[in-house]
This record gives structure tokens, C-alpha cells and sequence, in this order.
């Protein structure tokens, strides 16, 4: 045997063994190996279970709730906790408080290790939760009493938590008041935040969410200081649904809706524990607001009120605004025979207001609205403002009367308030007022201010071309008289110093015109033509100054003007009884040749009219090329007004005294006719038989007691009568074709009645003719000749 073999032999019998020993190192590693993994499988598979168990064991011990889930998921080793279908339910209650799809949490499980918790990632899956408000009370409060400690404990600096990421993905959150009947939900809710480290006491929140019901959105970032409760918010909102604010009005009003949405982009930071204590800079615009009796009868309401905010700071004492604009702005205040329109809605003088204001068990998120914007406004005149644009755009502000015997109405439309450069580090500002009135006339107002010193000003105003029919209602309630012609002008200046008033005001009635009587148990009886008589000057018209000085707390009024025109109109006025004569059958020849008045509910002519309408035929015989034209003017609201009132009492009386149609007599017509619309027993009757609570004013009423259809027929059948009156002369004298009878129109007439306005084509009358030369050339002398322009004006409006 050689050597080389020697060796080998060698070499084989000394490996043998080394072998054998790694072959049961690799058996048992093996095996050992694979004892962990069956270990590690077991304690993954049995903790899972443990632990639901144990949360459902111990739930109520530890947090006073049951919880429930579908299963549980825990992996020790990598630090993975996985909740499926998580309920937890009220407060002794089995019905839920908090659900999710699932709940996810990521532990880090080396640093446990150096005492420190912490969650990589919380992640809440489409979760469900509701905070119920049962008077000052919620349903977490036993949750906060159970983790709220009697004392506050030392944190040990050995210990420490840390949550580096939260999610909530798609979440449901619905907020409840049962006090209130309040329910709102927010749904989509995506919340992310950085989390909270335990040497650190900022949150920061990046959120997004939308309404439960309308439209709109909301997203933005909100960052929260735990220790002192400083905060930062910068958010976009888009047309967010405000039907929550809705909800809170039922708790304050008897009837009545709000609607409207929500537009933003702004910063904002300050603390929570002080509500000045704010810096808020964007814009922001509330959208098609409306809030009234119902969705089709608003009280207010606007297009978009929009705020541009430079820097909003009631702290540091700045109030700069950009722009503030108001578009669209509707506004309607009514009277009622007891209360007005807000009354009859929050109570009188406001008490249903005052009684959710004074109970501290009920909140209302109005209220604590206007309260935190009461705290926001209150130092503005003491601190720097400035708005560049202030502008209120085509405003319409409305004033309804059901208070008297007939409906008073007038509309400031369009409204439009301008004004630049409000600032108080300016010496003036200036606003200017500009409106239509319906349904006549216009007004003005010019008013430079100080912004320093709201009693140092200069304002200039005027309201003309105002038709003195306008206020019949009023007259018509005080004296019996309406008036059929006339024209109110009131304008002047005030000049305001340090609170001390130097101001002109002068009133002009051009021409007014007491017509007939009209006979009611509601209205009171001054002889108004009498006092015509004394205020009416020479010259037809109505001509005050009336100045005031004094300060603006206690102004002082002088009538030195008005007493002496009384005293000259007693002596002087007498002497010129024949010119004013004159000038009176010279306007009368006009107009009777131009137009036919109707009385309310006439349907026959009157002896002067019969004569007038007879004078024409004549006149259209003789010049048979010649034709006219009428055109009926028709004031259609207020002649069914007084249609639907004598249908009303009608039913009424004939039901009081069982009459039938066929007994009805003209006596008992006349009764009807002096019949007040306010009578107490009448008004009785309306209300027992209508039963609506809603209905405030006496039109409502009788609108709900007659068949609206008959108002309808009764008002044609009074057309087509009045027109059969009118074309019956023209008949008979057989000109009836030269008579063109136009289409009815519906308008509000300057005199206050329907009437028929007639054009001549082809020869004019003498008589009109020689009217207007004869009231041309009194126009062009004293005391008529001062005037002249503004008559001029009145006959083109």
C-alpha cells in the first residue's frame, strides 16, 4: 500500500463523524425550526381568538360599554392588529354608539422593548358613530368621566406613546339633539394626521367631507395645540348645504324655513379658549339664501352676500375688508291687524327667541352664531377698518300694510347702495343710495360720514314723482276720502356737527285731489277737503319748509312755515276762489276728455260720465274720418281685492241671517257695502270657518273662505259690463266703428283707479284744445309758473 492510499483511508475514517454530528445539528436546527413556526402558528392562531374574548370579557369593566366584533386578528411579531366589524355599543343600550368596516393598527414591536408604544398607523375603515345631545348632557359624557382622572397623574418621562399616522377612510358621523329635533349627518369623511408623539403637543388634520343631504363640499388641513389650544384652519368650501341652521330655526320660530349654501377659501388661527382672539384672512360668500313663511314666500333673502377679507382681527383691533357685496337682496316686512310678519314667526317682541335664550339646557346653534358675531363686530368702530368696495346691487325691499281696511304696499326696487373707500383713516366716506319705488317715484341719497365720528355728517336726499293715490289705504282708514290726483315730493340736506343738526326739509304735493266719500263702519271721518282747503295753496299744490335743529337725540322741528301758510291761505285765498275755479274746470275738461275714471267696483256710467261719453259719440257724427282708440287701464289687484272683500261678507251676512239668492235685496247689498272687513264678529267667523293659523291677514282669510274662481268670474263679468256701458252710446248713435277698443292691461294707475284712456285720430275737440291752450298759458304765470317743470316731469312719468 503507497502512501497516497495510506492517507485517503486516513482522511475517511476521520470525516466519518463530523458527519454524523452535522447531520443531527441540521436535523435538530430542523426541527427546532420548525417547533418555532408550529409555536409561532399557535400563538397567532390562539391570541387572535384570546384576544377578542378578552376585549369582550373585559369590555364593560374597562370602558363601561359592550363591544362586539366578527373576529380579531393579532400577529405579536410583526406588530399587526387587524378588528373586523367592530360595535360598540351605548351606554347600557343595545343600540350602537360606534361601527367600522374595520380597524387596522400597525404596533412597533422592537420599541416596546425601550418603553416606548408606538403605533405606526391607525387606520378606522368606514366607520359609523353618532353624538346624541339629550339637554346639556351627550352620549360620550360617561366615556369622558371614566378616562378623565379624579387627579391629574405625573407622566413618567420612562414611558412614552407615539401615533405616527391615523386614517379614517369614508366615514358616516351623524349628530343628533333630541331636546331639538335636531339630526345632521356628514358622510365621506377622509381624515388623515401626522399623528401625536409624546414630546410633542400639536395635531395636524387633513380632512374632506360632505354633507349627509344637499350638495357641496368641504376639505382642508386643521392643526390643534393640546396644551394651550391654539389652533390653525385653512379650508376650501364649495355650495355646502346649510339645512342644518334650518333646524335650529323650527326651535325658535312658530312656522317658517331657511335655506341656503356656503362658499369658502380662508386661514384662519387663534384659540378656542378665546373667541376674539382670531386672525382670519380669504373669502367667504353665503348663497341663495332664502328664509321665510314658506319655500315660495321668502321674508328675506339674496343671491350671494360675499365677504373678500384681508385681514378680520378683533384681538389686534383690524377690521380690512376688501370687498362687501350684497346681490340680489330681497326684504319684506308686513303688518298684520296685531303683530308683523317676524312677530307672528318668533313671538311677540321676539319671546320665543328670549325663552330658548334663557334656558341654558338648550342650544341652538343660531343663537350661539349671532352671539360669537356679536363678540366679533362689537369693537369695530373703535378699531383701523377699511373696506375698499361695499355695494348692495339691485336690492328690493318691500313694505306690506294689512293693518287698514285696504292692502298699502310700495317696493324700493331696484335698491342700489354704493360706497368705496371706508376707512377710518380717512376724514369722509362717502355712500350713495339710488332706488326705483314701485309703483312710482324714485329716491336718492348722498351721505358723506366720518369715519372717526358717526355724528359728524352731511347727507342729501330726495324722493319724487310719488303719486299721493299711493297712500289712499291710509287716507282713505283716517277720513273716508281717497285721493285721485297728486304728486309727493320730499327732499332736503342735513349737515351734522359733533351730533349738533342744521338741516332743510321741504314736502311738495303737486295738484292733489280729494275725490268722493267712501262710507264704512271701519273708517274714521275727517272732513280732508276742508283742510284741503286750508294747507292747498293758491297755486295747487302743497309747499312746506320745514327745518330742524337741535341735536340727534333730541331734535327740534319748526313749523314757522307751515303756520303761515295756513294763516295767508285764511285771508289771502279767499280772493282768488274765481282763478282757482278756473284752473280747476280747465283741468277737469282735459282730462274728462282723455279718460273715464271707474270707481272701485262701478259697473255703470254716472250721470257726469254719461254726459261726457254722449258729448264724444256727438262728436264722432260729426266728423266721421275721425276715430279713437281706448285703452282700458285696469288696476286689477285692487279692484278684486274689493271684490273678494264684498264676496266674504256676503257669504257671511247671507249665512248669519239665512238669506238665499232669490231674497237677497238691494238694502241688504248697502249693509254688505258698510260692513267693516274688520269687524270683530266677522273676523270671528273668518277665522272659525278657515282654521289655519297661518293666515294672518284679513285678504288671506277671505281668500280661504271664497271660491277664488268666483273672485275670477265676478272681476271679468265686471269688465265685460263696464265695456257693454261704455260702447252702448257709441251704438246707438251708430259710430260704433269708429271706436277701437284695445286690449285690457293691468297696471297700478297713478290715480289710484282703474280708468279708460282715450287718443283722438283725426280732428281733436275744441274743448281739449282750447283746455290745453287756456292750462299752457296759466302754466306760464304766477303762482303756477314756479311749478311748471316739475308738472312737465309728472305728465312724461
Amino acid at each position: 500500500m503507497n502512501v497516497f492510499s495510506i492517507q485517503r483511508e486516513h482522511s475517511h475514517f476521520r470525516s466519518t463523524p463530523f458527519l454524523i454530528f452535522m447531520s443531527k445539528f441540521y436535523k435538530y436546527l430542523l426541527l427546532s425550526f420548525g417547533a418555532l413556526l408550529v409555536l409561532i402558528a399557535l400563538i397567532i392562531l390562539f391570541i387572535s381568538p384570546i384576544a377578542k374574548y378578552l376585549i369582550e370579557k373585559y369590555d364593560e369593566k374597562y370602558t363601561g360599554r359592550q363591544i362586539k366584533m366578527d373576529w380579531v386578528y393579532v400577529n405579536p411579531f410583526t406588530g399587526y392588529v387587524h378588528l373586523s366589524k367592530p360595535i360598540i355599543y351605548e351606554f347600557k343600550n343595545d343600540s350602537a354608539f360606534f361601527s367600522a368596516q374595520s380597524i387596522s393598527l400597525n404596533f412597533s414591536v422592537s420599541k416596546i422593548f425601550f418603553k416606548t408604544i408606538e403605533i405606526a398607523e391607525l387606520t378606522i375603515n368606514r366607520p359609523k358613530s353618532a353624538i346624541i345631545r339629550d339637554s346639556i348632557f351627550l352620549n360620550i359624557t360617561d366615556l369622558i368621566e371614566k378616562f378623565t382622572p379624579d387627579k391629574p397623574k405625573q407622566i413618567s418621562t420612562s414611558s412614552r406613546f407615539n401615533i405616527l399616522k391615523i386614517k379614517i377612510i369614508d366615514g358616516d358621523f351623524l349628530y343628533r339633539e333630541n331636546l331639538s329635533h335636531v339630526n345632521y349627518l356628514i358622510k365621506n369623511v377622509y381624515l388623515e394626521s401626522s399623528g401625536l408623539k409624546w414630546n410633542e403637543d400639536t395635531i395636524s388634520v387633513h380632512f374632506s367631507l360632505v354633507p349627509g343631504s344637499g350638495g357641496g363640499n368641504m376639505k382642508g388641513d386643521f392643526t390643534i395645540n393640546l396644551k394651550n389650544n391654539d389652533y390653525r384652519i385653512a379650508a376650501v368650501v364649495q355650495k355646502f348645504d346649510l339645512n342644518l341652521i334650518n333646524q335650529y330655526l323650527k326651535d325658535l320660530s312658530n312656522y317658517g324655513m331657511l335655506s341656503a349654501n356656503f362658499d369658502s377659501d380662508f386661514t384662519a388661527y387663534g384659540n378656542f379658549n378665546d373667541g376674539e382672539n382670531i386672525n382670519l384672512k380669504g373669502k367667504l360668500a353665503i348663497n341663495d339664501f332664502h328664509f321665510g313663511k314658506s319655500k315660495t314666500n321668502d321674508y328675506i333673502s339674496f343671491k350671494k352676500f360675499s365677504f373678500g377679507i384681508i385681514e378680520l382681527g378683533p384681538k389686534s383691533h383690524k377690521y380690512l375688508f376688501d370687498s362687501v357685496t350684497l346681490d340680489l337682496p330681497y326684504f319684506k316686512y308686513e303688518r298684520y291687524d296685531n303683530l308683523d310678519n317676524f312677530e307672528t314667526m318668533f313671538g311677540k317682541q321676539g319671546e320665543n327667541i328670549s325663552s330658548v335664550n334663557n334656558n341654558p339646557s338648550r342650544f341652538n346653534l343660531i343663537l350661539e352664531i349671532a352671539r360669537y358675531v356679536k363678540v366679533l363686530a362689537r369693537n369695530f368702530f373703535q378699531s383701523q377698518y377699511k373696506i375698499n368696495h361695499a355695494a348692495i346691487n339691485k336690492g328690493d325691499l318691500k313694505f306690506n300694510d294689512y293693518s287698514l281696511g285696504d292692502k298699502f304696499s310700495i317696493d324700493l326696487n331696484p335698491l342700489t347702495i354704493l360706497a368705496d373707500s371706508i376707512d377710518k383713516s380717512h376724514k369722509q366716506v362717502h355712500m350713495e343710495f339710488t332706488s326705483g319705488i314701485i309703483p312710482y317715484g324714485k329716491g336718492n341719497i348722498s351721505l358723506n360720514i366720518n369715519p372717526q365720528d358717526t355724528s359728524d355728517f352731511d347727507l342729501k336726499y330726495s324722493f319724487k314723482n310719488l303719486p299721493a293715490s299711493l297712500f289712499n289705504p291710509y287716507t282713505i282708514a283716517y277720513t273716508s276720502f281717497p285721493l285721485d290726483k297728486g304728486t309727493i315730493e320730499f327732499y332736503g340736506t342735513w349737515n351734522v356737527r359733533n351730533g349738533q343738526i342744521q338741516s332743510d326739509n321741504h314736502l311738495l304735493i303737486l295738484d292733489p285731489r280729494v275725490t268722493k266719500r267712501i262710507r264704512n263702519k271701519d273708517t274714521k271721518w275727517i272732513p280732508l277737503p276742508l283742510i284741503m282747503s286750508f294747507i292747498r295753496e293758491r297755486g295747487n299744490v302743497i309747499d312746506y319748509d320745514i327745518p330742524i335743529t337741535g341735536n340727534l337725540r333730541n331734535p327740534k322741528f319748526h313749523l314757522k312755515d307751515i303756520v303761515f301758510d295756513l294763516v295767508e291761505n285764511i285771508f289771502v285765498k279767499p280772493a282768488t276762489t274765481p282763478y282757482r275755479s278756473k284752473v280747476k274746470n280747465i283741468e277737469r275738461e282735459i282730462e274728462k276728455s282723455l279718460t273715464l275714471k271707474w270707481e272701485m267696483r262701478q259697473h255703470s256710467l254716472n250721470n257726469s260720465q254719461e254726459g261726457f261719453v254722449e258729448k264724444m259719440a256727438d262728436f264722432l257724427v260729426k266728423y266721421p274720418e275721425t276715430k279713437i282708440t281706448v285703452f282700458p287701464q285696469l288696476y286689477a289687484s285692487k279692484e278684486k281685492e274689493y271684490i273678494l272683500f264684498y264676496e266674504a261678507k256676503k257669504k257671511y251676512f247671507m249665512q248669519a241671517n239665512n238669506i238665499t239668492n232669490k231674497s237677497f235685496t238691494e238694502a241688504d247689498s248697502e249693509r254688505i257695502n258698510r260692513l267693516s272687513v274688520k269687524d270683530t264678529v266677522f273676523v270671528r267667523y273668518l277665522e272659525k270657518q278657515t282654521k289655519d293659523s297661518l293666515l294672518f291677514s284679513i285678504q288671506e282669510k277671505c281668500y280661504s273662505f271664497v271660491d277664488s274662481s268666483l273672485i275670477s268670474n265676478k272681476y271679468g263679468q265686471l269688465i265685460k259690463v263696464r265695456k257693454e256701458a261704455f260702447l252702448n252710446y257709441f251704438k246707438d248713435k251708430g259710430v260704433i266703428n269708429q271706436v277701437h277698443f284695445s286690449n285690457n292691461e293691468n297696471v297700478i294707475p297713478y290715480n289710484g283707479f282703474s280708468f279708460y284712456k282715450i287718443e283722438y285720430h283725426g280732428e281733436i275737440p275744441e274743448s281739449l284744445l282750447s283746455a290745453y291752450s287756456k292750462i299752457r298759458e296759466l302754466n306760464d304765470l304766477e303762482p303756477r309758473k314756479e311749478f311748471k317743470s316739475r308738472r312737465k316731469n309728472n305728465y312724461k312719468e
